[in-house]
């Protein structure tokens, strides 16, 4: 079949449109018999009916041995160099009660960074010595809580940060354990919006302050500083600029540590994942490799301890282990003409879009969708995955081969949702956000309740409480 000339170039026409690639699907997904998509033995049909639409759904086991992959992988290659490691989860990418539990349950700690995080963590019972907290802008009474529940580190990420995590600790009676966010103005291969260690932008510490930054943190009584902190980007498929910022961080490290030990290094996370068919992402065992041997060469260069690494992976964890559910309402095919002519674009129109999933106009990512309620031998044509929002770039999958039969009443799967869409959902159109499904072993439980209207109308101050004016 010759490709659509709308189609980009790294898009193939499917051999088989309702093929499931292994490496963006979460492991369980699989084919029925009757051509049903199924999630942990559970049917795309039945969860629609069960659960309505749009639907999150979380593969748990694909979670939780991600999260066991990724402890075991670091702490095996640290170990190997005489190292120890800490694998913290990062909850911004999606973050309920289930989720820290199913992480901790498999040895993560939790990285937060918001007062909301922090409680959802403490109220699904993660200790909180255990919890990292991040953020360029933590509150006095975000900064008050973390120090007063006791959270393992709070990292510093300005000047002004130090007196506030001084006096909370003081006033709690406790010594705070604290990192330093380093801007290394490392260029990570990623959109520039997910890019958070150039030298102009919102976050860290410039490299060159981070000397007399670390000695005021060491002058107060109250604080003890434990390590450097770098993050670099998101979504990101190589080990290339991790080195180049270790190397960076490394050579401050050991000037630290020569007036006082430095124990710990934390290079935060982002590490890629597919999210169509031509993407492939290291492995978790790999990143581990690469990490471990950069951090322990460098420290043998500079004639330093090997500090305990700690990494911060949530896309890595959860990403690909989570999925979409929509329902199709309309299907409309549009001429577009082009300077060789003309082609047609088919705009699949689904009840959900930007509020559920606003990657797509954020960040133009794309995704990987199939049909979820059948089978189809049709030739594939060339879909635009739209959303009901009134926006033009309301878009979810900007290119995909869908069956040419497609039609009204489909159930469409968009795969790889399980980072950075149920954590970045809004009421856009007063459209309530979905319900989250965790499935496992044939059954399937919500995690997360969706929002009905009367949900959004409660909220409304204008209205009274039966609703009239």
């Amino acid at each position: 079949m010759t490709p659509n000339p709308l189609a980009p170039a790294w898009l193939t026409v499917p051999a088989d449109a309702n093929a499931l690639a292994d490496h963006v699907w979460p492991p369980s997904a699989a084919r029925a018999p009757s051509g049903e998509l199924t999630v942990a033995g559970v049917s795309a049909t039945r969860l629609a009916e069960q659960y309505g639409t749009p639907l999150y759904v979380v593969d748990e086991l694909a979670v939780r041995a991600r999260a066991r992959e990724a402890q075991d992988a670091f702490t095996a290659e640290l170990s190997a160099r005489g190292g120890r490691a800490k694998v913290y989860y990062a909850g911004k990418a999606f973050l309920s009660a289930e989720v820290a539990r199913w992480v901790t349950e498999e040895g993560l700690h939790v990285d937060v960074c918001t007062g909301g995080e922090l409680a959802v963590a403490l109220a699904a019972g993660v200790a909180p010595g255990s919890i990292g907290f991040h953020g360029n802008n933590k509150s006095l009474a975000e900064i008050d809580r973390a120090v007063g529940v006791g959270v393992g580190t709070i990292v510093i990420d300005s000047e002004l940060e130090i007196e506030r995590v001084a006096d909370a600790a003081r006033r709690h009676g406790r010594v705070q354990a604290v990192r330093v966010r380093v801007n290394s103005g490392v260029e990570a291969h990623t959109h520039e919006y997910l890019a958070t260690a150039l030298h102009d932008q919102k976050f860290g510490i410039p490299l060159a302050d981070v000397p007399a930054t670390v000695a005021r943190i060491r002058s107060h009584d109250s604080l003890e500083f434990v390590g450097l902190h770098s993050h670099i980007g998101s979504q990101i498929f190589d080990t290339d600029a991790f080195a180049v910022a270790a190397r960076r961080l490394l050579e401050v490290h050991a000037e630290l540590h020569a007036i006082a030990p430095v124990p710990e290094l934390n290079l935060g996370g982002g590490y890629g994942i597919a999210y169509t068919s031509n993407e492939s992402a290291l492995s978790l065992g790999d990143i581990a490799a690469q990490l471990a041997r950069i951090v322990a060469d460098e420290c043998e260069r500079l004639d330093i301890p090997l500090p305990l690494l700690a990494v911060e992976p949530g896309r890595a964890i959860i990403g690909a282990a989570g999925i979409t559910l929509y329902e199709v309402g309309t299907i409309k095919d549009v001429t577009v003409h082009m300077d060789a002519g003309t082609a047609v674009r088919r705009y699949v129109s689904v009840d959900g879009g930007m509020s559920d999933n606003v990657r797509t106009a954020l960040y133009a990512a794309d995704y990987t969708a199939r049909i979820a309620n059948r089978a189809s031998s049709a030739d594939p044509a060339l879909a635009r995955v739209a959303g009901k929002h009134c926006e033009s770039g309301d878009i979810v999958v900007r290119a995909e081969y869908l069956p040419g039969d497609v039609a009204p009443g489909d159930l469409l799967a968009v795969a790889a949702t399980g980072a950075y869409c149920w954590s970045l959902a809004s009421n856009y159109n007063h459209v309530g956000r979905p319900s989250v499904v965790a499935v496992r072993d044939g059954a399937a439980r919500v995690i997360v309740h969706g929002e009905t209207e009367a949900d959004l109308l409660a909220r409304d101050a204008g209205l009274r409480r039966n609703g009239e004016r």
